[in-house]
């Protein structure tokens, strides 16, 4: 049985989580983490250094400014991390990495199985393609997201990035722009409206032709889901930075 220390446990996503982990016998949550507690069936602290129970990882579904003080209470107890918040900057991401030397981290900007699998898609289709073709990112979340782009669209956007040896320039937004555009840009758009869980298109454009890959996520359940498995999987690993191609390779 798996002991999960879930952050962000009063809010949508760990309103999923919750669901989720009642449906499993694998595993179960035996605290939670939130600046906005509830009366659940589990204790619920607003500070991490006063949570008393054993866990064996943390599921992290709160908010950027939460990093610092989870990955101290990781180091402190040894305890995996599964790494869910998107919208981390370039230092906290570091931060990631570097704790990640000495713990077990898994991070992914995206749970879903079905984004990773677009992920490897673009990759491939971005080495048969090549520089013939402009490549456009466009996603579409729920009017409630706060940060833009998505931390998926950005994922994408380093896969194809990644085929191109790191040569792409990402451009955000060209209205103020009266050019046109470089053969090396990666453009990347975002949509904010109505009750959108997560749509993700990647528009390759050549000469005639275009091709889109997409992936339409709906419910935020999937991402839920993929958490769980994270979670059950890390625990007891050894310290490195996982992600959802270690998973997916496990078979879970």
């Amino acid at each position: 049985m798996t002991d999960i220390l879930l952050c962000g446990c009063s809010g949508k996503m760990g309103t999923a989580v919750r669901n989720i982990v009642a449906n499993r016998q694998d595993c179960q949550i035996s605290a939670g983490f939130d600046q906005v507690p509830m009366q659940l069936d589990f204790p619920v602290y607003t500070a991490m250094e006063s949570i008393a129970e054993h866990v064996d990882v943390v599921v992290d579904f709160s908010h950027p400014t939460a990093l610092k003080s989870l990955l101290q209470y990781c180091k402190k107890n040894s305890t995996p991390a599964v790494l869910c918040t998107t919208g981390y900057s370039a230092e906290q991401v570091k931060n990631v990495e570097e704790a990640a030397r000495e713990l077990p981290v898994f991070y992914s900007r995206n749970m879903s199985l079905g984004i990773n699998l677009l992920m490897e898609l673009v990759k491939t289709a971005e080495s048969v393609l090549g520089d013939g073709f402009d490549v456009e990112i466009v996603e579409a979340h729920h009017n409630q997201k706060i940060d833009a782009p998505s931390g998926t669209a950005l994922m994408l956007a380093d896969a194809v990035n990644g085929v191109r040896e790191n040569r792409m320039k990402y451009t955000y937004d060209r209205h103020s722009q009266r050019k046109k555009r470089e053969q090396n840009e990666l453009g990347i758009h975002s949509v904010r409206g109505g009750t959108i869980v997560g749509e993700h298109q990647v528009i390759f454009a050549g000469q005639h032709e275009v091709i889109t890959l997409s992936h339409s996520a709906q419910s935020k359940e999937l991402f839920a889901v993929g958490a769980v498995n994270a979670a059950v999987f890390m625990a007891g690993r050894g310290p490195g930075l996982y992600d959802m191609g270690d998973l997916i390779r496990d078979g879970i």
